[in-house]
């Protein structure tokens, strides 16, 4: 596996010694501030990723990558959590599918049922040949991007209103 040297800045190594004397950061910040230092050559005491791993406890993938960032991309990169990009292929549910969801969301339950569940719709999916294969999760979360909710206050569904009792005094 290829090695990043890291050598620190003066100025560098004091904002990570600050970071890490405060503690007042998050987990993974502190610890890619923790890794960085002892991996610092320029002080000449540069521990190796082994040294590293046992200290921390950290993992070797970890070690590496947080060298790689700060050698490829400065600082700030190495310290900061990279968020996950989006998963577009992994969306089973959307456009016309979804659209055919909440239409039959919409529409009576089967005979005998009193209403949908997500177990029906995501069968009805399947038998419908809209999907190959769908979970109740999966149906659950594109119910959920809409604004048709049955229990919520917004969009139709209106809030009870105070009704004044025969005492004068409200009741909600």
């Amino acid at each position: 596996m290829e090695k990043f040297r890291v050598a620190l800045e003066i100025e560098e190594r004091a904002a990570l010694e600050g970071l890490v004397s405060k503690g007042k950061a998050a987990s993974r910040q502190l610890t890619h501030a923790r890794i960085l230092l002892l991996a610092d050559a320029s002080h000449g005491e540069a521990h190796t990723d082994e040294d590293i791993i046992a200290a921390l406890g950290s993992s070797p993938k970890t070690v590496a990558r947080v060298r790689k960032r700060f050698v490829t991309e400065g600082l700030e990169a190495a310290l900061d959590h990279r968020p996950q990009p989006a998963r577009p292929d992994k969306i089973k549910i959307k456009g016309d599918v979804e659209q055919r969801l909440i239409e039959l969301a919409c529409t009576d339950p089967p005979r005998g049922r009193g209403h949908w569940t997500l177990r029906l719709l995501a069968d009805e999916l399947v038998v419908l040949g809209l999907a190959d294969a769908v979970s109740t999760e999966t149906v659950r979360q594109a119910l959920k991007k809409t604004t048709s909710s049955r229990g919520s206050s917004s969009l139709g569904v209106s809030r009870p209103t105070p009704t004044p009792s025969s005492s004068g005094v409200w009741k909600t």
